[in-house]
């Protein structure tokens, strides 16, 4: 096995055994990167220079006995539009040529500190505006999308081309790639990670989040990126790579919702089918199965949108106006409609997210967590614009990826996307989980022992070198 094959947690025990170093980590993924970033486009940027360099610095503080913990010596990706000091965050775009970031984002700090090796910027769908990120191929066929906005991230980690990443999530952007590529990807609690130094989307809707191999990398990756006070609140105080995650293997007493609305309609059979076998293989782990029904499940769309696209045209507003030919023509036309909607359209949307986390907040008082679909369907192939559903209607396929993801955004809570099988093409197929605010170790406990129990972790994509 090359040590780019290894998950977080694989390496980071590793590690602290002395097994392997930092040096032959990074050394691994970035020949990795140099064999596979041809066919995927997955980086902006790779400093392949500076992370040696820190590969170096942390071999010899572990040498030294200065061990910082499971982070440290581990080679990620940085989504871009999360700054880094002294390089460019273009949020891959024109509109930022030129940008260079003065100081370090709060996340960014935070890798730093737990000693994680930065390979690079990874590719975003423009200003996060959008869910297929063009500019990269799918993993699993590079025919396909790769799913936004954080594809990029998305896909270097199924590639093996980073053994972590960061994204960002204001409407499925951190799930939505990662159910396309058969990573698992977390949208924590609004506002756990802090979004300082990271460029906007929807302020009231963005979210960091990390992108893993395995459930347990993101519960690593997640420990990493809050205060003490916030771990210990979301039960997230997992020190060490081997520390089992509370209830390991056992969801006994877990009760599980599963929707009798919303998020079966208009999924596609062969992500119904993997779901649904999926949280019937957790049922046999102990989990209590209930039925729910999702609450205000009609303005969910108006909701997301009508607060999305307000907030990210007040950002960009400067911009809009004095360069509105840099930016691409799909989030040109999004950011102009933003300035055809009232503020009384805007505080109704509020008005309405306020009443819908009020009525997910007594959804959560019946059961633990929500299990779903994260997507409605696998990755659509490059350049298709619209999806056909059986009873009639057509949907964008921006809007279907969507779909199933923005409530999670809209109430604020936790949701976890982890791989649940392929479809009959041998495209991933991911499932949600979602808890309450602050229920971290819950949607963790469910996604781990599921994972648990399939005897598989980690799996990559089969992309040739």
């Amino acid at each position: 096995m090359h040590p780019f094959e290894l998950t977080l947690a694989e390496a980071a025990d590793a590690m602290a055994k002395g097994e392997l170093s930092p040096v032959e980590l990074t050394g691994s993924v970035l020949e990795r990167i140099d064999a596979v970033e041809g066919r995927l486009g997955a980086y902006v940027a790779v400093a392949s220079d500076a992370a040696r360099t820190s590969a170096v610095s942390a071999e010899r503080e572990i040498a030294a006995g200065r061990y910082r913990g499971p982070l440290h010596g581990i080679p990620f990706g940085l989504k871009d539009l999360i700054d880094v000091a002294g390089l460019p965050t273009t949020a891959s775009s024109r509109v930022r040529a030129g940008h260079i970031a003065q100081v370090d984002s709060a996340v960014t700090t935070l890798l730093s500190d737990a000693g994680a090796v930065l390979l690079g910027k990874t590719h975003t769908h423009e200003f996060a505006f959008g869910l297929t990120t063009p500019q990269t191929r799918n993993a699993w066929d590079q025919g396909r999308v790769a799913g936004g906005s954080s594809g990029g991230s998305a896909v270097a980690v199924a590639a093996g081309a980073a053994t972590f990443a960061l994204g960002t999530d204001t409407g499925g952007s951190i799930r939505v790639p990662a159910a396309l590529n058969g990573v698992v990807g977390l949208k924590p609690t609004y506002d756990l990670i802090s979004r300082r130094g990271v460029t906007s989307l929807s302020w009231s809707l963005d979210h960091v989040g990390p992108l893993t191999r395995t459930v347990r990398d993101a519960a690593l990756v997640l420990s990493a990126l809050v205060g003490p006070d916030s771990r210990e609140a979301a039960g997230l105080d997992v020190a060490q790579p081997g520390s089992p995650l509370p209830g390991e293997g056992d969801l006994t007493g877990l009760r599980i919702g599963v929707p009798a609305n919303y998020y079966f309609d208009r999924v596609s059979p062969a992500v119904e089918a993997a779901v649904r076998r999926a949280i019937a293989q957790m049922s046999d782990l102990g989990a209590e199965l209930v039925k729910v029904e999702i609450p205000m499940a009609r303005y969910i769309q108006a909701i997301q949108w009508g607060l999305m696209v307000p907030e990210a045209t007040a950002y960009h507003e400067r911009t809009l106006r004095s360069v509105p030919e840099l930016y691409a023509p799909d989030v040109r036309v999004l950011l102009e409609a933003g300035e055809l909607m009232s503020a009384g359209d805007y505080l109704r949307a509020q008005r309405a997210r306020t009443l819908l986390r009020e009525a997910w907040g007594r959804l959560f008082g019946t059961v633990d967590v929500i299990a779903a679909p994260s997507v409605p369907m696998t990755a659509v192939e490059t350049g298709q614009d619209t999806v056909a559903w059986p009873d009639g209607t057509t949907e964008s396929v921006s809007d279907a990826y969507v779909r199933l993801s923005a409530p999670a955004n809209i109430a604020g809570i936790p949701a976890l996307s982890l791989p649940v099988g392929c479809d009959h093409a041998g495209l991933p197929i991911g499932m949600q989980l979602m808890g309450p605010p602050m229920g971290e170790a819950l949607v963790l406990r469910a996604g781990d022992a599921y994972e648990g129990a399939q005897g598989r972790r980690g799996e990559l994509a089969p992309v040739p070198a």
